[in-house]
């Protein structure tokens, strides 16, 4: 007997509907064809055991399972639970005439529970575009995978719950999420607040510029001076994801599979991996494509922690994702593509001691350990980080003053207030919502100067000897600097500002 159910497959973060069909003949063997990895091949042990623990048992005859498309590589256990229904179906051991009508997934334990998969909600919108009636998936999974409304989606804890389902001698109740309430749970108290911040203030400006426009930045300051601190609590001032936003990020978190029982993700992630990372955790990759940190940070903050003491090919492999927003990663097969629009935020000390041209310091540096320490960073990365700004220790008054600093609630509705600024402006284009994301031809257009701004920031590129990119990096910053100000057009005190935040430019810095 020849029966078809059905699975799915995530590449990248897109889903392909998998037919796996189940045929039973005459003799004895058990083959299974269409390109399955040795986790799916493995699969006959679990689905045996399963079986007789549950009261089947694997038919003793020739079982011929192809997983179609047979050119595409299958990987994962996820198809356990496809190919245990397809097999039980298929032998006559029960009767289900709806099986084709739903995704079935799943990893079964030898007792027939199951255990969560990766990418449950591609694998729903898929299900839904392509007008099945629902999905079967592990308990775990089923919060991210009910967000798509308009599919009934069964969270199942073993193998016997979708047996009863199919059967029609048990019901299940379909997993519903009110995806717009699920959304708009934000928090008002940020685990870490400005408030805690004590001084800084030209600092938390910087901050406040790079969270309305988008922008990279990278603070510079001896140990102890609150780079951390300060970087940590960025995330509190970023203004709320839209939803296509938190669609697009609980998607590319599903597929690494790091939801852990989460719905709709709500807040823009934070990712601060340590120095260590290998290029391909960073960007992405591996013999099954799997998402980095660069993606995971996609619609939030990645923080890059003491960025010298990062190997510099990790570094250099993040300049393209930077400038395009997105990472390709490409196999002999086939091509990947990872969205990665995030906002780079990198800490730095001065010079290998941490204390440069500090008088009472103790530790000082060599100019020619200054040089090789900085070298690590090349000129290319730092133009693509629009922000530069040196960061001070606190002095006693300040750090001990009872005073509370402007909490992260009230920066935050002016850092909104500016985007909302920004997305009118763009709102007929598709890829671009704020300033950081301009091109060429958006500065010229609403980057417009007078003569005075052209003239001052003229000498400043001559004295600076800033590059091109530098040179559109300071319009971009300028123009939100105006956002935040209400303002139509830049004007030379915005042009003035933002020339300020290109501290590693100045003389002494790089050479």
């Amino acid at each position: 007997m020849l029966v078809k159910v059905f699975g799915s497959a995530v590449f990248g973060v897109e889903a392909t509907t998998i037919t796996v069909e189940v045929n039973i003949d005459k003799g004895i063997g058990y083959h299974l064809v269409g390109l399955p990895d040795n986790a799916i091949k493995e699969s006959s042990y679990r689905i045996a055991a399963a079986l007789k623990n549950n009261g089947y048992a694997m038919p003793g005859k020739k079982i011929t399972i192809n997983m179609a498309p047979a050119d595409l590589r299958k990987e994962g256990s996820a198809y356990d639970l496809t190919l245990t229904i397809g097999i039980l179906v298929a032998s006559g051991q029960i009767n289900a005439e709806d099986v084709d009508k739903y995704i079935i997934m799943g990893e079964l334990s030898l007792d027939g529970s199951l255990q969560p998969i990766r990418g449950a909600l591609p694998i729903a919108i898929k299900a839904k575009e392509e007008g099945f009636k629902g999905f079967f998936l592990p308990k775990q999974n089923v919060k991210e995978a009910a967000i798509v409304a308009g599919l009934d989606v069964y969270g199942v804890e073993n193998v016997q719950e979708v047996i009863d389902f199919l059967e029609g001698k048990g019901t299940l109740e379909p997993t519903t999420i009110d995806t717009r309430a699920e959304f708009y749970k934000t928090l008002d108290f940020p685990e870490f607040d400005f408030s805690d911040v004590k001084g800084q203030e030209s600092i938390k400006r910087c901050m406040e510029i790079a969270a309305a426009g988008g922008h990279n930045i990278i603070l510079i300051g001896p140990p102890g001076a609150g780079k951390t601190m300060l970087a940590k609590r960025l995330p509190s001032i970023l203004p709320p994801m839209t939803l296509r936003e938190a669609l697009e990020t609980t998607k590319i978190h599903s597929v690494a599979g790091k939801l852990k029982e989460v719905g709709l993700m709500n807040q823009r992630p934070f990712r601060s991996p340590h120095h260590t990372i290998s290029n391909v955790a960073l960007v992405g990759g591996g013999s099954y494509p799997q998402p980095g940190e660069i993606s995971m940070a996609h619609n939030g903050v990645l923080f890059l922690d003491e960025l010298p003491e990062f190997k510099r090919d990790v570094l250099e492999v993040m300049r393209q994702p930077l400038e395009d927003r997105e990472v390709t990663i490409s196999r002999a097969k086939f091509t990947v593509t990872y969205p990665s629009s995030f906002m780079l935020v990198a800490s730095m000390n001065p010079s290998p001691s941490g204390f440069f041209n500090d008088p009472d310091s103790p530790q000082t540096s060599s100019p020619h350990e200054m040089q090789r320490y900085l070298s690590k960073i090349s000129g290319p990365l730092l133009d693509r980080i629009d922000i530069h700004i040196e960061v001070t220790p606190v002095p006693f008054d300040k750090l001990s003053e009872d005073q509370k600093a402007e909490s992260s609630v009230d920066i935050r509705k002016r850092v909104t207030a500016a985007r909302e600024i920004q997305t009118e402006r763009f709102e007929q284009m598709e890829n671009i919502h704020y300033n950081a994301q301009m091109n060429t031809k958006h500065i010229r257009e609403y980057c417009a100067l007078d003569d005075v701004s052209k003239q001052l920031l003229k000498t400043a590129m001559e004295r600076l000897n800033l590059s091109a990119r530098a040179y559109d990096r300071i319009l971009k910053v300028a123009r939100t600097i105006a956002d935040l100000d209400a303002a139509p057009i830049v004007v030379s005190s915005h042009i003035a500002e933002a020339i300020q935040y290109r501290s590693l430019d100045r003389d002494g810095w790089l050479g």
